[in-house]
Protein backbone atom coordinates (compact mmCIF):
# COMPACT_ATOMS: atom_id res chain seq x y z
CA UNK A 1 0.00 0.00 0.00
CA UNK A 2 1.49 3.08 -0.94
CA UNK A 3 0.09 6.03 1.06
CA UNK A 4 -2.33 6.86 3.71
CA UNK A 5 -3.77 8.98 6.40
CA UNK A 6 -5.77 9.34 9.26
CA UNK A 7 -7.61 12.15 11.05
CA UNK A 8 -8.95 12.50 14.46
CA UNK A 9 -10.56 15.25 16.29
CA UNK A 10 -6.85 16.79 16.43
CA UNK A 11 -4.38 15.02 14.74
CA UNK A 12 -4.11 13.40 10.99
CA UNK A 13 -1.55 10.26 10.02
CA UNK A 14 -0.40 10.10 6.41
CA UNK A 15 1.30 6.75 5.31
CA UNK A 16 4.10 6.68 2.15
CA UNK A 17 6.38 9.85 1.52
CA UNK A 18 9.97 9.32 1.51
CA UNK A 19 12.14 6.79 3.92
CA UNK A 20 15.67 6.41 3.21
CA UNK A 21 16.21 2.24 2.98
CA UNK A 22 17.97 1.53 6.59
CA UNK A 23 20.73 -1.46 6.52
CA UNK A 24 19.24 -4.99 6.27
CA UNK A 25 16.32 -3.98 4.86
CA UNK A 26 14.63 -5.23 1.54
CA UNK A 27 14.94 -2.93 -1.54
CA UNK A 28 12.14 -2.53 -3.60
CA UNK A 29 13.63 -3.49 -6.71
CA UNK A 30 13.69 -7.34 -5.15
CA UNK A 31 9.94 -7.43 -4.48
CA UNK A 32 8.27 -7.60 -7.99
CA UNK A 33 7.34 -11.09 -7.86
CA UNK A 34 6.67 -10.66 -3.97
CA UNK A 35 3.08 -11.89 -2.80
CA UNK A 36 1.08 -9.09 -1.29
CA UNK A 37 0.65 -10.72 1.88
CA UNK A 38 4.73 -11.64 1.89
CA UNK A 39 4.93 -7.94 1.43
CA UNK A 40 2.65 -6.86 4.33
CA UNK A 41 4.35 -9.50 6.31
CA UNK A 42 7.48 -7.92 5.85
CA UNK A 43 6.45 -4.50 6.38
CA UNK A 44 4.83 -5.48 9.61
CA UNK A 45 8.29 -7.28 10.55
CA UNK A 46 9.96 -3.57 9.68
CA UNK A 47 12.21 -5.24 6.95
CA UNK A 48 10.96 -2.82 4.33
CA UNK A 49 10.85 0.75 4.48
CA UNK A 50 10.55 2.17 0.92
CA UNK A 51 10.14 5.67 -0.66
CA UNK A 52 7.53 3.95 -2.54
CA UNK A 53 5.75 0.99 -3.44
CA UNK A 54 6.19 1.26 -7.74
CA UNK A 55 6.70 -1.98 -8.88
CA UNK A 56 6.39 -4.15 -5.66
CA UNK A 57 4.16 -7.42 -6.20
CA UNK A 58 3.14 -6.43 -9.71
CA UNK A 59 0.33 -7.56 -11.29
CA UNK A 60 -1.37 -6.89 -8.04
CA UNK A 61 -3.91 -3.37 -6.51
CA UNK A 62 -2.32 -1.38 -4.64
CA UNK A 63 -3.88 1.31 -2.56
CA UNK A 64 -4.40 4.64 -1.47
CA UNK A 65 -5.22 4.31 1.92
CA UNK A 66 -7.45 7.68 4.02
CA UNK A 67 -8.69 7.54 7.12
CA UNK A 68 -11.46 9.67 8.92
CA UNK A 69 -13.33 9.90 11.75
CA UNK A 70 -16.53 8.27 11.26
CA UNK A 71 -18.44 12.22 11.48
CA UNK A 72 -16.49 12.87 8.11
CA UNK A 73 -17.04 9.95 6.78
CA UNK A 74 -20.02 10.05 4.74
CA UNK A 75 -18.93 13.69 3.26
CA UNK A 76 -15.45 12.20 2.32
CA UNK A 77 -17.07 9.17 0.72
CA UNK A 78 -19.50 11.82 -1.33
CA UNK A 79 -16.23 13.60 -2.16
CA UNK A 80 -14.80 10.42 -3.63
CA UNK A 81 -17.48 9.42 -5.65
CA UNK A 82 -17.70 13.21 -7.34
CA UNK A 83 -14.16 13.25 -8.15
CA UNK A 84 -14.04 9.48 -9.32
CA UNK A 85 -10.72 9.99 -11.26
CA UNK A 86 -8.20 10.59 -8.78
CA UNK A 87 -10.23 9.13 -5.89
CA UNK A 88 -11.73 5.36 -7.32
CA UNK A 89 -13.15 3.88 -4.55
CA UNK A 90 -12.48 0.36 -3.90
CA UNK A 91 -13.56 -0.13 -0.28
CA UNK A 92 -14.98 1.84 2.80
CA UNK A 93 -14.94 0.43 6.44
CA UNK A 94 -16.64 0.17 9.26
CA UNK A 95 -15.66 2.49 12.06
CA UNK A 96 -12.80 0.01 14.00
CA UNK A 97 -12.16 -2.20 11.38
CA UNK A 98 -8.72 -3.05 10.29
CA UNK A 99 -9.11 -5.12 7.42
CA UNK A 100 -10.41 -4.62 4.05
CA UNK A 101 -12.61 -8.09 3.16
CA UNK A 102 -13.42 -7.90 -0.09
CA UNK A 103 -9.96 -6.77 -0.86
CA UNK A 104 -7.97 -8.77 1.05
CA UNK A 105 -8.15 -11.25 4.28
CA UNK A 106 -5.02 -10.74 5.64
CA UNK A 107 -4.64 -7.02 5.99
CA UNK A 108 -3.90 -5.07 8.73
CA UNK A 109 -4.28 -1.07 8.15
CA UNK A 110 -2.45 -0.46 11.45
CA UNK A 111 0.32 -1.86 10.83
CA UNK A 112 0.47 -2.55 6.85
CA UNK A 113 2.33 0.62 5.49
CA UNK A 114 5.69 1.31 5.34
CA UNK A 115 5.05 4.78 6.93
CA UNK A 116 2.64 6.62 8.34
CA UNK A 117 2.92 10.47 8.90
CA UNK A 118 1.21 12.43 11.34
CA UNK A 119 -0.71 15.95 11.07
CA UNK A 120 -2.15 18.27 13.81
CA UNK A 121 -3.40 21.61 12.48
CA UNK A 122 -2.71 20.83 8.97
CA UNK A 123 0.96 20.33 9.62
CA UNK A 124 3.36 17.81 9.69
CA UNK A 125 4.24 16.54 13.25
CA UNK A 126 6.08 13.17 13.03
CA UNK A 127 6.49 9.95 11.05
CA UNK A 128 4.82 6.66 12.75
CA UNK A 129 6.47 3.10 11.60
CA UNK A 130 2.76 1.72 13.01
CA UNK A 131 -0.83 2.56 14.07
CA UNK A 132 -1.04 -0.13 16.55
CA UNK A 133 -0.95 2.81 19.68
CA UNK A 134 -4.08 4.86 18.08
CA UNK A 135 -6.01 1.95 18.18
CA UNK A 136 -8.39 3.04 20.79
CA UNK A 137 -8.76 6.59 18.63
CA UNK A 138 -9.24 4.15 15.49
CA UNK A 139 -12.31 2.48 16.60
CA UNK A 140 -14.27 6.11 15.54
CA UNK A 141 -12.65 6.03 12.57
CA UNK A 142 -13.41 4.75 8.94
CA UNK A 143 -11.05 3.58 6.32
CA UNK A 144 -11.42 4.27 2.61
CA UNK A 145 -9.37 2.31 0.42
CA UNK A 146 -8.82 3.80 -3.18
CA UNK A 147 -7.21 2.80 -6.08
CA UNK A 148 -3.53 3.57 -6.79
CA UNK A 149 -1.99 4.30 -10.29
CA UNK A 150 1.12 1.85 -9.25
CA UNK A 151 -1.48 -1.25 -10.35
CA UNK A 152 -1.52 -0.43 -13.70
CA UNK A 153 2.30 -0.06 -13.66
CA UNK A 154 2.72 -3.78 -15.15
CA UNK A 155 0.14 -4.27 -17.56
CA UNK A 156 1.71 -0.61 -19.23
CA UNK A 157 5.09 -2.38 -19.35
CA UNK A 158 3.76 -6.24 -20.46
CA UNK A 159 2.02 -3.61 -23.68
CA UNK A 160 5.90 -2.45 -24.12
CA UNK A 161 5.99 0.94 -22.60
CA UNK A 162 8.65 2.21 -20.62
CA UNK A 163 7.96 3.20 -16.83
CA UNK A 164 10.76 5.68 -16.40
CA UNK A 165 10.26 5.70 -12.50
CA UNK A 166 10.70 1.93 -12.31
CA UNK A 167 13.74 1.48 -14.53
CA UNK A 168 15.62 4.99 -12.49
CA UNK A 169 14.23 3.07 -9.59
CA UNK A 170 12.28 5.62 -7.57
CA UNK A 171 9.33 6.78 -6.84
CA UNK A 172 6.85 8.57 -9.43
CA UNK A 173 6.58 12.00 -10.20
CA UNK A 174 3.22 14.13 -8.11
CA UNK A 175 2.59 17.38 -8.61
CA UNK A 176 -0.56 19.87 -7.47
CA UNK A 177 -2.25 20.93 -10.07
CA UNK A 178 -4.73 24.19 -10.42
CA UNK A 179 -7.75 21.43 -11.48
CA UNK A 180 -10.46 21.97 -8.61
CA UNK A 181 -11.89 19.01 -7.25
CA UNK A 182 -15.93 19.04 -6.80
CA UNK A 183 -15.93 20.29 -3.02
CA UNK A 184 -18.03 18.39 -0.82
CA UNK A 185 -18.68 19.72 2.60
CA UNK A 186 -15.27 20.72 3.82
CA UNK A 187 -13.51 18.56 1.53
CA UNK A 188 -11.80 21.41 -1.08
CA UNK A 189 -8.80 20.59 -2.67
CA UNK A 190 -7.62 20.81 -6.02
CA UNK A 191 -6.58 17.52 -8.09
CA UNK A 192 -2.96 15.64 -7.55
CA UNK A 193 -1.35 13.68 -10.36
CA UNK A 194 1.58 11.55 -11.28
CA UNK A 195 3.60 12.33 -14.53
CA UNK A 196 5.40 9.37 -16.39
CA UNK A 197 7.43 10.20 -19.40
CA UNK A 198 6.12 8.47 -22.27
CA UNK A 199 7.78 7.88 -25.46
CA UNK A 200 5.61 9.45 -28.17
CA UNK A 201 5.42 6.44 -30.14
CA UNK A 202 3.79 4.71 -26.96
CA UNK A 203 1.63 6.94 -26.36
CA UNK A 204 -1.25 5.63 -27.41
CA UNK A 205 -0.48 1.73 -26.01
CA UNK A 206 -0.41 3.67 -22.74
CA UNK A 207 -3.78 5.25 -23.02
CA UNK A 208 -5.41 2.10 -24.19
CA UNK A 209 -3.97 -0.21 -21.56
CA UNK A 210 -4.68 2.35 -18.83
CA UNK A 211 -8.64 3.55 -20.07
CA UNK A 212 -10.51 0.53 -19.10
CA UNK A 213 -8.67 0.07 -15.53
CA UNK A 214 -11.04 2.94 -14.12
CA UNK A 215 -10.04 1.45 -10.13
CA UNK A 216 -6.44 2.72 -10.98
CA UNK A 217 -7.65 6.41 -12.41
CA UNK A 218 -8.05 5.12 -15.58
CA UNK A 219 -6.64 7.00 -18.91
CA UNK A 220 -4.15 10.27 -18.69
CA UNK A 221 -5.94 13.70 -17.65
CA UNK A 222 -3.38 15.34 -19.82
CA UNK A 223 -0.72 15.42 -22.01
CA UNK A 224 1.83 17.94 -22.88
CA UNK A 225 3.05 21.15 -21.16
CA UNK A 226 2.20 21.34 -17.29
CA UNK A 227 1.63 24.90 -17.05
CA UNK A 228 -1.68 24.13 -18.63
CA UNK A 229 -2.56 22.84 -15.51
CA UNK A 230 -0.66 24.88 -13.03
CA UNK A 231 2.77 22.89 -12.50
CA UNK A 232 5.01 25.67 -12.65
CA UNK A 233 8.65 23.73 -12.15
CA UNK A 234 8.47 20.07 -13.70
CA UNK A 235 12.13 19.27 -11.74
CA UNK A 236 10.56 19.71 -8.31
CA UNK A 237 7.51 17.67 -7.73
CA UNK A 238 5.67 18.28 -4.79
CA UNK A 239 5.49 14.40 -3.88
CA UNK A 240 7.62 11.79 -4.78
CA UNK A 241 10.77 12.15 -6.94
CA UNK A 242 12.35 13.73 -9.83
CA UNK A 243 11.90 11.59 -13.02
CA UNK A 244 14.36 11.81 -15.82
CA UNK A 245 12.67 12.41 -19.38
CA UNK A 246 14.26 11.42 -21.79
CA UNK A 247 14.44 12.30 -25.62
CA UNK A 248 11.36 11.87 -27.55
CA UNK A 249 9.20 11.05 -24.45
CA UNK A 250 6.21 13.27 -23.38
CA UNK A 251 4.90 14.23 -20.88
CA UNK A 252 2.02 12.44 -19.65
CA UNK A 253 -0.24 13.06 -15.83
CA UNK A 254 -2.61 10.85 -14.68
CA UNK A 255 -4.81 11.61 -11.53
CA UNK A 256 -3.47 10.59 -8.34
CA UNK A 257 -4.94 9.19 -4.83
CA UNK A 258 -2.59 11.59 -3.42
CA UNK A 259 -5.38 14.34 -4.30
CA UNK A 260 -7.28 12.49 -0.82
CA UNK A 261 -4.72 13.41 1.97
CA UNK A 262 -4.70 17.11 0.04
CA UNK A 263 -8.46 16.40 0.82
CA UNK A 264 -7.86 15.82 4.22
CA UNK A 265 -5.89 19.00 4.72
CA UNK A 266 -8.46 21.31 3.58
CA UNK A 267 -11.01 20.01 6.08
CA UNK A 268 -12.52 22.29 8.11
CA UNK A 269 -9.80 22.34 10.28
CA UNK A 270 -7.95 24.56 8.22
CA UNK A 271 -5.22 25.39 10.64
CA UNK A 272 -7.54 29.04 11.62
CA UNK A 273 -8.33 27.45 15.35
CA UNK A 274 -4.47 28.42 16.02
CA UNK A 275 -5.34 32.04 14.58
CA UNK A 276 -7.89 32.74 17.69
CA UNK A 277 -7.88 35.22 20.20
CA UNK A 278 -9.98 35.22 22.85
CA UNK A 279 -12.41 37.52 23.39
CA UNK A 280 -11.84 39.85 19.94
CA UNK A 281 -15.07 39.60 18.39
CA UNK A 282 -17.02 41.25 22.01
CA UNK A 283 -13.87 43.73 21.91
CA UNK A 284 -14.50 44.78 18.19
CA UNK A 285 -18.50 44.80 18.73
CA UNK A 286 -18.22 46.93 21.74
CA UNK A 287 -15.83 49.38 19.83
CA UNK A 288 -18.38 49.42 17.31
CA UNK A 289 -21.22 49.93 19.33
CA UNK A 290 -19.79 52.99 20.77
CA UNK A 291 -18.65 54.70 17.54
CA UNK A 292 -20.75 56.86 15.05
CA UNK A 293 -19.38 56.57 12.13
CA UNK A 294 -17.71 53.17 10.62
CA UNK A 295 -16.02 52.66 7.24
CA UNK A 296 -16.14 48.77 5.68
CA UNK A 297 -13.80 47.46 3.12
CA UNK A 298 -14.24 44.19 1.03
CA UNK A 299 -13.26 42.14 -1.92
CA UNK A 300 -11.08 39.61 -2.16
CA UNK A 301 -10.27 38.99 -6.66
CA UNK A 302 -9.36 35.37 -5.69
CA UNK A 303 -10.47 34.16 -9.55
CA UNK A 304 -7.95 36.57 -11.46
CA UNK A 305 -9.22 34.40 -14.59
CA UNK A 306 -12.47 35.61 -14.28
CA UNK A 307 -14.78 38.97 -14.75
CA UNK A 308 -15.57 39.82 -12.18
CA UNK A 309 -12.61 38.14 -9.92
CA UNK A 310 -14.52 38.50 -6.60
CA UNK A 311 -15.69 35.80 -4.98
CA UNK A 312 -19.10 35.29 -2.45
CA UNK A 313 -17.30 35.80 0.65
CA UNK A 314 -17.09 39.06 2.15
CA UNK A 315 -19.78 41.14 0.75
CA UNK A 316 -22.81 39.19 2.33
CA UNK A 317 -20.66 39.52 5.95
CA UNK A 318 -20.32 43.24 4.86
CA UNK A 319 -23.40 44.30 3.56
CA UNK A 320 -24.92 42.23 6.89
CA UNK A 321 -22.87 44.38 9.57
CA UNK A 322 -23.88 47.54 7.67
CA UNK A 323 -27.29 46.82 8.03
CA UNK A 324 -27.03 46.68 11.46
CA UNK A 325 -25.28 49.74 11.39
CA UNK A 326 -27.80 51.82 10.17
CA UNK A 327 -30.48 50.25 12.02
CA UNK A 328 -28.56 51.43 15.21
CA UNK A 329 -28.45 54.96 13.55
CA UNK A 330 -25.14 54.74 12.30
CA UNK A 331 -22.99 56.38 9.31
CA UNK A 332 -21.85 53.72 7.40
CA UNK A 333 -19.78 53.88 4.10
CA UNK A 334 -18.44 51.18 1.85
CA UNK A 335 -14.82 51.52 0.27
CA UNK A 336 -13.97 49.17 -2.19
CA UNK A 337 -11.70 49.22 -5.45
CA UNK A 338 -12.31 51.33 -8.48
CA UNK A 339 -12.68 48.71 -10.89
CA UNK A 340 -15.27 47.33 -8.71
CA UNK A 341 -17.02 50.60 -7.71
CA UNK A 342 -20.18 50.39 -10.41
CA UNK A 343 -20.53 46.72 -9.90
CA UNK A 344 -20.50 46.97 -5.97
CA UNK A 345 -22.78 49.82 -6.65
CA UNK A 346 -25.48 47.73 -8.40
CA UNK A 347 -25.37 44.97 -5.86
CA UNK A 348 -26.25 47.60 -2.81
CA UNK A 349 -29.23 48.96 -5.35
CA UNK A 350 -30.61 45.71 -5.51
CA UNK A 351 -29.41 44.08 -1.98
CA UNK A 352 -32.21 47.28 -0.74
CA UNK A 353 -34.58 46.46 -3.88
CA UNK A 354 -35.04 42.90 -1.90
CA UNK A 355 -35.18 44.20 1.36
CA UNK A 356 -31.51 42.41 2.41
CA UNK A 357 -31.05 46.04 4.11
CA UNK A 358 -33.33 49.28 4.66
CA UNK A 359 -31.50 52.03 2.90
CA UNK A 360 -28.15 52.31 0.26
CA UNK A 361 -25.06 52.06 1.78
CA UNK A 362 -22.77 54.86 -0.16
CA UNK A 363 -19.34 53.35 -1.99
CA UNK A 364 -16.61 54.89 -2.39
CA UNK A 365 -12.78 54.07 -3.67
CA UNK A 366 -9.54 54.96 -2.76
CA UNK A 367 -6.61 55.87 -4.59
CA UNK A 368 -2.84 56.71 -3.16
CA UNK A 369 -2.37 59.98 -5.02
CA UNK A 370 0.55 61.34 -2.53
CA UNK A 371 2.31 61.18 0.68
CA UNK A 372 -1.17 62.34 2.71
CA UNK A 373 -3.89 60.67 0.57
CA UNK A 374 -4.95 58.17 3.58
CA UNK A 375 -4.71 61.50 6.10
CA UNK A 376 -6.79 63.19 3.83
CA UNK A 377 -9.31 60.37 3.18
CA UNK A 378 -9.60 59.30 7.03
CA UNK A 379 -9.33 62.74 8.55
CA UNK A 380 -11.31 66.46 7.80
CA UNK A 381 -8.88 68.45 6.07
CA UNK A 382 -6.19 65.75 6.62
CA UNK A 383 -6.51 66.55 10.74
CA UNK A 384 -5.84 63.58 12.55
CA UNK A 385 -7.76 65.98 15.38
CA UNK A 386 -11.09 65.18 13.21
CA UNK A 387 -11.13 61.55 11.69
CA UNK A 388 -14.60 61.31 9.66
CA UNK A 389 -14.51 57.65 10.84
CA UNK A 390 -14.79 56.14 14.55
CA UNK A 391 -13.76 52.47 13.15
CA UNK A 392 -12.53 50.67 10.30
CA UNK A 393 -13.67 47.58 9.16
CA UNK A 394 -11.95 44.95 6.93
CA UNK A 395 -13.83 41.32 6.19
CA UNK A 396 -12.31 39.03 3.50
CA UNK A 397 -10.61 42.08 2.07
CA UNK A 398 -7.06 40.85 0.02
CA UNK A 399 -4.45 41.73 2.61
CA UNK A 400 -0.77 43.07 1.80
CA UNK A 401 2.10 40.57 2.83
CA UNK A 402 5.26 41.28 3.81
CA UNK A 403 6.99 41.54 0.13
CA UNK A 404 4.28 44.23 -0.78
CA UNK A 405 2.02 41.66 -3.11
CA UNK A 406 -1.41 40.02 -2.68
CA UNK A 407 -1.78 36.23 -2.99
CA UNK A 408 -4.65 34.34 -2.57
CA UNK A 409 -4.78 31.22 -0.69
CA UNK A 410 -2.57 28.87 -3.91
CA UNK A 411 0.18 31.89 -3.57
CA UNK A 412 -1.32 33.61 -6.70
CA UNK A 413 -0.33 37.19 -6.91
CA UNK A 414 -3.45 39.22 -7.43
CA UNK A 415 -1.65 42.83 -6.50
CA UNK A 416 -2.91 44.17 -10.10
CA UNK A 417 -6.23 43.63 -9.25
CA UNK A 418 -5.95 45.10 -5.57
CA UNK A 419 -6.30 49.03 -4.80
CA UNK A 420 -4.21 50.05 -1.52
CA UNK A 421 -6.83 50.11 0.82
CA UNK A 422 -4.22 49.21 3.60
CA UNK A 423 -2.91 52.01 3.46
CA UNK A 424 -6.05 53.43 5.24
CA UNK A 425 -5.35 50.64 7.95
CA UNK A 426 -1.71 51.98 8.31
CA UNK A 427 -2.41 55.51 8.68
CA UNK A 428 -4.90 54.85 11.05
CA UNK A 429 -2.71 53.26 13.43
CA UNK A 430 -1.59 56.91 14.31
CA UNK A 431 -4.66 58.59 14.55
CA UNK A 432 -5.98 57.80 18.11
CA UNK A 433 -9.95 58.47 17.28
CA UNK A 434 -9.97 55.63 14.83
CA UNK A 435 -9.71 51.55 15.90
CA UNK A 436 -9.81 49.17 13.32
CA UNK A 437 -11.15 45.24 13.01
CA UNK A 438 -10.32 42.91 10.25
CA UNK A 439 -12.50 39.69 9.96
CA UNK A 440 -10.85 36.86 7.92
CA UNK A 441 -10.37 32.73 7.77
CA UNK A 442 -7.29 32.24 6.14
CA UNK A 443 -4.60 34.84 7.40
CA UNK A 444 -3.79 36.69 3.90
CA UNK A 445 -6.67 38.93 4.63
CA UNK A 446 -6.17 42.59 5.71
CA UNK A 447 -6.24 43.13 9.43
CA UNK A 448 -4.47 39.20 9.49
CA UNK A 449 -1.30 41.12 10.74
CA UNK A 450 -2.30 40.96 14.09
CA UNK A 451 -1.90 36.97 13.69
CA UNK A 452 0.50 36.36 11.02
CA UNK A 453 3.16 34.56 13.41
CA UNK A 454 0.33 31.94 13.45
CA UNK A 455 -0.57 32.15 9.87
CA UNK A 456 3.24 31.19 8.82
CA UNK A 457 3.14 28.50 11.05
CA UNK A 458 0.08 27.09 10.90
CA UNK A 459 -1.60 28.30 7.69
CA UNK A 460 -0.67 26.03 4.23
CA UNK A 461 1.77 28.79 2.46
CA UNK A 462 1.32 31.19 5.42
CA UNK A 463 5.12 32.71 4.81
CA UNK A 464 4.33 34.07 1.80
CA UNK A 465 0.85 34.79 1.99
CA UNK A 466 0.33 36.05 5.59
CA UNK A 467 -0.93 39.22 5.25
CA UNK A 468 1.67 41.80 7.18
CA UNK A 469 -0.94 44.92 7.99
CA UNK A 470 -2.33 44.90 11.72
CA UNK A 471 -6.05 45.50 12.96
CA UNK A 472 -6.98 46.17 16.59
CA UNK A 473 -9.15 43.45 16.62
CA UNK A 474 -8.83 39.98 14.01
CA UNK A 475 -12.00 38.39 14.56
CA UNK A 476 -11.40 34.68 13.41
CA UNK A 477 -14.33 32.47 11.23
CA UNK A 478 -14.19 29.15 9.66
CA UNK A 479 -16.08 31.39 6.56
CA UNK A 480 -15.24 35.13 6.75
CA UNK A 481 -19.27 35.94 6.48
CA UNK A 482 -20.07 34.18 9.50
CA UNK A 483 -17.54 36.69 11.50
CA UNK A 484 -19.85 39.70 9.87
CA UNK A 485 -23.14 37.59 10.73
CA UNK A 486 -21.36 37.24 14.14
CA UNK A 487 -20.94 41.05 14.42
CA UNK A 488 -24.42 42.10 13.28
CA UNK A 489 -25.96 39.63 16.11
CA UNK A 490 -23.30 40.90 18.72
CA UNK A 491 -24.67 44.64 18.39
CA UNK A 492 -28.02 43.46 18.74
CA UNK A 493 -27.18 41.73 21.76
CA UNK A 494 -25.39 44.64 22.90
CA UNK A 495 -27.71 47.35 22.68
CA UNK A 496 -30.52 45.58 24.07
CA UNK A 497 -28.12 44.94 26.89
CA UNK A 498 -29.53 47.47 29.78
CA UNK A 499 -26.22 47.89 31.23
CA UNK A 500 -24.58 48.42 28.50
CA UNK A 501 -27.19 50.85 26.59
CA UNK A 502 -27.03 52.83 29.82
CA UNK A 503 -23.42 53.13 29.80
CA UNK A 504 -23.57 54.01 26.35
CA UNK A 505 -25.93 57.11 27.48
CA UNK A 506 -24.24 57.74 30.17
CA UNK A 507 -27.48 57.71 32.05
CA UNK A 508 -28.52 60.83 30.42
CA UNK A 509 -32.46 60.42 29.02
CA UNK A 510 -34.25 57.56 28.54
CA UNK A 511 -33.64 53.97 28.04
CA UNK A 512 -33.54 52.80 24.67
CA UNK A 513 -33.85 49.47 24.77
CA UNK A 514 -37.61 49.12 24.48
CA UNK A 515 -36.60 50.61 20.23
CA UNK A 516 -34.59 47.82 19.39
CA UNK A 517 -37.50 45.93 17.95
CA UNK A 518 -36.62 48.03 14.94
CA UNK A 519 -33.53 46.25 14.55
CA UNK A 520 -34.61 43.12 14.59
CA UNK A 521 -35.21 43.16 10.84
CA UNK A 522 -31.57 44.30 10.40
CA UNK A 523 -30.33 40.81 11.77
CA UNK A 524 -29.29 38.43 9.04
CA UNK A 525 -31.54 35.43 8.40
CA UNK A 526 -31.91 32.51 5.71
CA UNK A 527 -34.41 34.11 3.44
CA UNK A 528 -32.22 37.64 3.43
CA UNK A 529 -28.98 35.71 2.57
CA UNK A 530 -30.16 33.37 -0.16
CA UNK A 531 -31.53 36.58 -1.92
CA UNK A 532 -27.95 38.17 -1.89
CA UNK A 533 -26.26 35.17 -2.53
CA UNK A 534 -28.59 35.25 -5.77
CA UNK A 535 -27.74 38.72 -6.55
CA UNK A 536 -23.96 38.34 -6.17
CA UNK A 537 -24.03 35.10 -8.34
CA UNK A 538 -26.43 36.92 -11.12
CA UNK A 539 -23.40 39.18 -11.30
CA UNK A 540 -20.79 36.39 -12.23
CA UNK A 541 -19.40 36.26 -8.70
CA UNK A 542 -18.24 33.11 -8.06
CA UNK A 543 -17.29 30.62 -4.69
CA UNK A 544 -14.17 31.44 -3.04
CA UNK A 545 -12.30 27.59 -3.32
CA UNK A 546 -14.36 26.32 -6.19
CA UNK A 547 -14.97 28.74 -8.45
CA UNK A 548 -18.13 27.61 -8.93
CA UNK A 549 -21.07 29.90 -10.24
CA UNK A 550 -23.82 29.07 -7.83
CA UNK A 551 -25.06 29.21 -4.30
CA UNK A 552 -22.10 28.40 -2.86
CA UNK A 553 -19.39 30.29 -0.13
CA UNK A 554 -16.42 28.81 -0.28
CA UNK A 555 -17.02 25.41 -1.99
CA UNK A 556 -20.09 25.15 1.23
CA UNK A 557 -23.43 25.05 -0.38
CA UNK A 558 -25.75 27.81 0.86
CA UNK A 559 -28.08 24.78 1.75
CA UNK A 560 -27.98 23.50 4.34
CA UNK A 561 -24.28 24.80 5.86
CA UNK A 562 -24.79 28.55 5.58
CA UNK A 563 -28.28 28.33 6.40
CA UNK A 564 -27.66 25.83 9.27
CA UNK A 565 -25.06 28.73 10.60
CA UNK A 566 -27.42 31.62 10.51
CA UNK A 567 -30.25 29.92 12.02
CA UNK A 568 -28.16 28.52 14.96
CA UNK A 569 -26.66 32.42 15.30
CA UNK A 570 -30.66 33.98 15.31
CA UNK A 571 -31.01 31.17 17.90
CA UNK A 572 -28.48 32.22 19.92
CA UNK A 573 -28.75 35.75 19.78
CA UNK A 574 -32.89 36.16 19.66
CA UNK A 575 -32.67 33.38 23.06
CA UNK A 576 -30.06 35.93 24.76
CA UNK A 577 -32.11 38.88 24.63
CA UNK A 578 -35.25 37.03 25.63
CA UNK A 579 -33.83 35.65 28.57
CA UNK A 580 -32.90 39.04 29.77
Amino acid sequence: MKIGCARGQNWRITAGGASPEDPGMLSVRFLKSVLPASARSLIRAGRLRAAGTSAVSQGFKQANIVIVNKQFADDFEKFCLANNGPLPLLYRSKPGEWSSPILTATSDIRTDCPQYRKYEGGNVTGNLNSLVEYTQQLKDMVTFYLGCSFSFESAVLEAGVPIRNVEQGCNVSMYKTSIPCIGIGSFQCNMVVTMRPIPVDKLEAAVQVTHPMEDAHGAPVHIGHPGIIGIEDLSSPDFGDAVEVQPGDALVFWACGVTGGEAVRSCSNRGIKHLLIEDELLKASLSLSHAKSVLITTGFPTHFNHQPPEETDGPPGAIAMAAMLQALKKSVVIVTDQRALKMNKKIIEEAVEQGVMKTPVPIVSFQDDGEDSALKFLCHDGNPQFPRFDHLIAIERAGMAADGNYYNARKVNIKHLVDPIDKLFQTAEDIPGIVTTGIGDGGNELGMGKVKEAVKKYIHNGDLIACDVKADFAVIAGVSNWGGYAVACALYTLNTCTIHERYLRKAVGFPKTSEMDRCIPALPTVSKEEKLLEVLVKHGIRSGKTGNLGMEVDGLLFHDTHSSMINQLMDITLGQVQSN
